[in-house]
């Protein structure tokens, strides 16, 4: 298993261009399906929350709501024009919440054990050096 550690910076890109490339891949081998973009949304958020480096573990719960709306560009429902695409965003917002809620919260309790870990690991290291 690779073990990137990505800056807070990098973190939003990875997240952003995967969820494209897989909203992109939903909406042509799928039709579109909101429901599977919001499921293939929750092991990015993961991945993302793992990846991120220590000293950027509060971007991750940032990142990936912005990179799901980044994503649903390729799957939300548009018609002609700039009016409707945005419509469609929202919309794609509004009834998938519940996947973007999911998503930010498995970043943010992975991103809290990290940082426990890290807390952890760094006091008992303190406590070995010698004085």
């Amino acid at each position: 298993m690779p073990n990137p550690r990505l800056t807070g910076l990098g973190g939003g890109l990875f997240c952003g261009a995967v969820m494209t490339l897989l909203g992109g891949v939903d909406a042509l081998l799928f039709g579109a399906s909101l429901t599977l973009y919001g499921v293939l949304f929750l092991p990015v958020c993961l991945l993302t929350a793992c990846w991120v480096r220590g000293n950027d573990l509060l971007t991750a719960p940032v990142v990936v709501p912005i990179a799901f709306a980044v994503g649903l560009v390729t799957v939300a429902e548009s018609g002609d024009g700039l009016g409707s695409r945005l419509m469609g965003i929202v919309t794609a917002l509004a009834t998938e919440a519940g996947w973007l809620y999911g998503g930010t919260l498995v970043a943010g309790a992975t991103v809290i054990v990290r940082r426990i870990r890290l807390v952890r690991r760094r006091a008992a290291a303190r406590r070995r050096a010698p004085v």
